[in-house]
């Protein structure tokens, strides 16, 4: 049921998804296939979004998972490695109608974190979850377990390799050199409910247990039925900092429309906290928001039949979405 005074007992609105695939620069053989991963997840999201049940938070758990899935984004398999050559995955998913929200922190035995963070939300008391107790929890709701080397790649290995601290990942990734960071997707369905999801494998060469923003809310990610929705990624501590997925949603608060925000928002964190990264936004209208301060950012968004979709700044190409949502 929807809350009494949701914008959702007023008004159906045409849907729409918006996508992320990380903040940074793109080394030129991954950018197609940065395009690729990020327009499937936004066809296989509005796909849900058309369903007859399909809601805002299934179309944001599908999309992300589809990112999961694929190795060439730092989220599930292809995560990036700790300088303890582990894997660590993180991640949030958060409905606008209650800001009901599930989030895990620095587990390393299941394929979809973003799947596991719905899991808490909708089957525990708790909001975040971490480590071995999110696995134990993970068993408990009949998650299938994954060995922690079927989650690294090739690439990954390679990454970890080139990057001998924590600081030299964070300056490259964020500034010069770095193709590898967090994926999100942001909703808004007919009823007028939206709802965000963000999932990561870090910062290659990070130390250990650190944690990022990707899992806190507010932080990586914010929805509010009552203004829309925020899916953040780029350089973490900063962006904890500012709250910035709660920053922007309080500028739409007041009155900015979704890009205004998204700009607003990100020339707010690089003034005072010397932090980059990008943002997908979207409101309870349907109006999208898609900026970012780092050189690259992969992103789509499809609205009715057209998806729209970019890397560098100032792109918008477009192509029709209808015929091209198949699985990975």
């Amino acid at each position: 049921m929807p809350h009494p005074r949701s914008p959702a007992a007023r008004r159906s609105i045409m849907p729409v998804v918006v996508i992320h695939g990380g903040a940074a620069v793109v080394s030129p053989d991954k950018v197609q296939l940065k395009l690729e991963g990020v327009k499937r997840a936004a066809n296989i999201g509005y796909e849900v979004l058309q369903s007859s049940n399909g809601t805002a938070l299934d179309a944001v758990e599908a999309a992300v998972k589809v990112m999961e899935d694929d190795p060439v984004f730092n989220a599930g398999f292809g995560a990036s490695l700790t300088l303890t050559e582990k894997i660590e995955l993180d991640a949030l998913i958060m409905e606008g109608t209650r800001m009901k929200a599930g989030a895990v922190a620095g587990v390393s035995k299941v394929a979809n974190p973003v799947t596991l963070s719905r899991h808490i939300m909708e089957k525990s008391e708790h909001v975040l979850m971490i480590g071995d107790g999110a696995h134990k929890f993970a068993d408990e709701v009949g998650m299938p377990a994954t060995k922690p080397e079927a989650l690294v790649t090739e690439y990954a290995c390679e990454r970890l390799n080139y990057f001998k601290s924590f600081m030299t990942a964070v300056n490259s990734g964020m500034g010069k050199s770095s193709d590898h960071d967090t994926v999100g997707a942001v909703a808004v369905d007919s009823a007028g409910h939206v709802a965000c999801a963000t999932s990561t494998g870090g910062i290659t060469a990070k130390q250990e247990g650190r944690v990022g923003d990707s899992p806190c809310v507010g932080s990586g990610g914010f929805a509010d039925d009552f203004i829309g929705a925020v899916s953040t990624t780029g350089h973490g501590e900063a962006i904890m900092r500012v709250c910035l997925a709660r920053h922007i949603t309080g500028l739409m608060q007041q009155g900015m429309k979704a890009q205004e925000a998204a700009v607003a928002g990100l020339e707010y964190m690089k003034n005072r906290v010397q932090g980059y990264g990008g943002v997908v936004v979207v409101s309870n209208k349907g109006d999208i928001g898609v900026h970012f301060t780092t050189e690259c950012m992969a992103w789509a968004y499809r609205k009715g039949s057209v998806v729209h979709y970019g890397i560098q700044p100032d792109d918008d190409l477009t192509e029709d979405g209808s015929s091209d949502s198949s699985p990975l």
